[in-house]
């Protein structure tokens, strides 16, 4: 999933046709790896409503994300992001009953403190037009990539490869007209770019995290997905060079922390 923003960055495209090629090439990736395993008797099958809900609740938290990385740096618009497992945590103690105790508690506040550091108290870092829409995007990819958490962590009939093939390409389908409406065609160098983001954080990032969630709780899948946070800082230091202050890296240190801290809790939980 790391790879989305500095892929973004290279392919320097709109939002709107860097999502389109990563759902759409993801989509295509995936349909080959079907049919050329004992998995293709599953693609024609009946989508259930909540899979196709989903699919657009993916191609929303992507384009809203690229457009916050358009906006704002890389680390502001993933760690914004990236409060979506700890709201996903506090959801799922209602929904699912994955309850959380007085310790989920304390991380959940814990790293809300961090991302108010990582904001430095601040609305807006520069108070620019620009950064404002930057946290504006930020907020609407949390709030659709939370629901594409919890509606994947729902208990489902379909098999994984089906429903991230369907949301693959129902997500596709939902950006296509914003695709078709634009004067910009990719060059032929972009189109290399465009095709590693179908590939790495398209097919490959998107199936493993269906997979993942079907069998995780929501706490846990988010601890592992605190990784990708660590890999764009380190991204964008060493490709763009963006750096954090002091505050802004304590900041990031404490999400990360509570994002670990709600897995290993959630673990002792089921022993």
């Amino acid at each position: 999933m790391g790879t989305i923003g500095v892929l973004a960055r290279f392919a320097a495209l709109p939002a709107e046709h860097i999502t389109f090629y990563r759902l759409f090439l993801g989509a295509i990736c995936l349909l080959l790896y079907m049919l050329s395993t004992a998995k293709r008797t599953q693609i024609l099958h009946r989508p259930s409503k909540r899979t196709i809900i989903n699919g657009v609740l993916l191609a929303a938290f992507m384009v809203f994300y690229i457009q916050a990385m358009n906006y704002t740096s890389m680390a502001n618009a993933v760690m914004l992001i990236y409060l979506a497992p700890l709201l996903c945590a506090v959801i799922a103690h209602f929904i699912f009953s994955e309850k959380l105790n007085l310790l989920n508690a304390i991380v959940i506040v814990l790293a809300l403190i961090g991302f108010a550091m990582m904001m430095e108290f601040s609305i807006s870092f520069s108070g620019s037009a620009d950064e404002s829409l930057g946290l504006f995007y930020g907020v609407l990819s949390l709030l659709s990539y939370s629901g594409f958490m919890l509606i994947n962590r729902k208990p489902s009939e379909c098999t994984p490869y089906q429903s991230t093939l369907v949301q693959l390409l129902v997500g596709a389908l939902c950006m296509l007209p914003f695709v078709l409406v634009s004067s910009k065609t990719p060059t032929i160098i972009q189109g290399y770019w465009l095709i590693a983001i179908g590939i790495l954080p398209g097919f490959i990032a998107i199936l493993c995290a269906v997979k993942a969630l079907r069998n995780l709780p929501s706490v846990t899948f988010g601890t592992v997905a605190y990784l990708e946070p660590v890999a764009v800082v380190c991204f964008a230091w060493g490709l763009f060079g963006e750096t954090l202050n002091m505050m802004q890296l304590l900041g990031c240190s404490f999400i990360i922390f509570a994002g670990v801290a709600q897995g290993v809790l959630s673990n002792k939980v089921k022993v």
